[in-house]
């Protein structure tokens, strides 16, 4: 059930109203649940901060004080969060409730979502079963009140981000993780993102009716979009223990969140803020949420001046530096013929969603790789200096800019914060 629901593309919280908000939502569960005296938080990390799930954890620490017990940020497969990270996200939050989630090794199995399911939803390209798994503390932590807390925002994998892959992506297990991805790459990334119900949504949703029901979860999403100064607000707030909430969110989302274009673009131009961005794992969205709006023969360039690595993972970095970037069909191919990729499919996954596949060129100009790492997996490469100097994002407009010497490019300064597609090729 809806616990709090507020929000419209018109709407902007405050700070002071997102705290009101939200702890009427919390008392609103209390109403129903009682006051709980074991509370775990399940936030995202700091490549998710402008979520403002830092800003929620807080305010649930603050509220429920020492039945707090315990925060895990949901990691998926990246790198756990540093000292100084937590103390920017979550400043005010004793360091010690945090918890770090080990997705290799500290999950529990659920359940098996079946493979013929897994091979209908699939169109016949997948049959193998989904393991619904979930960190141990999650599982068996005895905790009555389990907060998940996040942003609802176009995804790649999902469709839509958060609710359930919270739970069974953020805080899943490695075997979970690579199968849920790659039936999403398979299946087809830009028929999926935008799109609240997808194969991977319904591959979660059967695992959290038929496996999960028991867990006291209760989730907070945020909406959040830039405004026409380029500022950031808060447009919607929805808290609820079931799927209402998620698809409320999910259509606000839709609607702040998404750009439709009435001619596809012929450049475009990102930027990734080194804070957030590190690896072309994350650095990557510069291609999936612009996919669908650049033109055949068209160009991507991304500014990424944080990104040092491909993976945030030491060994999805090995596998991608190995293989690279490249279309669906031979990535396909190498799975069946390579084990060690056939083992890792979330990083399959990734190369198949890093590619373009052949529609138009991508090229980084990365702080901290060299051209021979960068082209090694199939991105063009140019130096950021002088990429800075030409496409400097202290200058460069949200969307249409027309530079001194004529060329018109599409600028873009985050691109987790949306979805960008022309009518062409969003065409449902």
């Amino acid at each position: 059930m809806l616990y709090y629901a507020k929000g419209s593309p018109d709407t902007v919280f405050s700070a002071d109203e997102l705290k009101e908000a939200f702890l009427e939502g919390l008392k609103a569960i209390e109403k129903l649940r009682g006051a709980p005296k074991k509370v775990l938080a399940l936030p995202p990390d700091i490549t998710r901060a402008h979520s403002r799930a830092g800003l929620l954890t807080r305010f649930a620490y603050d509220y429920y004080g020492a039945a707090l017990k315990d925060i895990m940020p949901t990691l998926g497969t990246h790198k756990p969060m540093s000292p100084s990270e937590i103390e920017e996200m979550f400043g005010g939050v004793d360091p010690g409730l945090f918890r770090v989630h080990k997705w290799r090794s500290d999950v529990l199995t659920l359940g098996e979502v079946p493979a013929s399911y897994i091979k209908e939803l699939s169109e016949g390209k997948l049959s193998f079963s989904w393991p619904a798994q979930a960190n141990r503390l999650v599982v068996e932590g005895g905790h009555d009140l389990i907060l998940s807390l996040g942003q609802v925002v176009p995804h790649e994998v999902i469709g839509m981000a958060n609710y359930n892959k919270n739970i069974f992506v953020g805080a899943g297990g490695s075997e979970g993780i690579n199968k849920s991805h790659y039936l999403g790459a398979v299946y087809g990334m830009e028929r999926i993102m935008g799109r609240a119900i997808n194969p991977v949504r319904l591959v979660l949703n059967y695992a959290q009716e038929h496996f999960a029901k028991a867990l006291p979860i209760v989730y907070a999403h945020t909406v959040v979009a830039r405004q026409a100064d380029g500022s950031l607000a808060v447009k919607g707030l929805f808290m609820g223990d079931d799927e209402q909430c998620f698809l409320k969110a999910a259509e606000l989302s839709l609607k702040v969140n998404f750009t439709m274009l009435d001619k596809p673009l012929g450049k475009v131009v990102v930027y990734l803020d080194p804070k957030e961005f590190r690896s072309t794992w994350l650095g990557n969205k510069s291609v999936y949420r612009t996919r669908m709006a650049i033109a055949d023969g068209g160009e991507l360039f991304v500014l990424a001046p944080g990104v040092k690595e491909f993976g945030e993972d030491p060994e999805i970095d090995r596998l991608i530096r190995k293989y690279g970037y490249s279309g669906t069909d031979r990535v396909v191919g190498l799975v069946e013929s390579e084990p060690e990729l056939a083992g890792n499919l979330s990083a399959a996954a990734h190369l198949i969603h890093g590619s373009s596949e052949g529609r138009f060129s991508i090229t980084y100009a990365p702080g901290h790789l060299s051209r021979e790492e960068t082209e090694g997996v199939g991105f063009g490469y140019a130096d950021l200096a002088t990429a800075l100097k030409r496409y400097d994002p202290a200058v460069l407009r949200e969307g249409y800019n027309t530079l001194p010497d004529g060329e018109e490019i599409f600028y873009i300064s985050n691109p987790a914060l949306g979805l960008w597609a022309h009518r062409d090729r969003f065409v449902d």
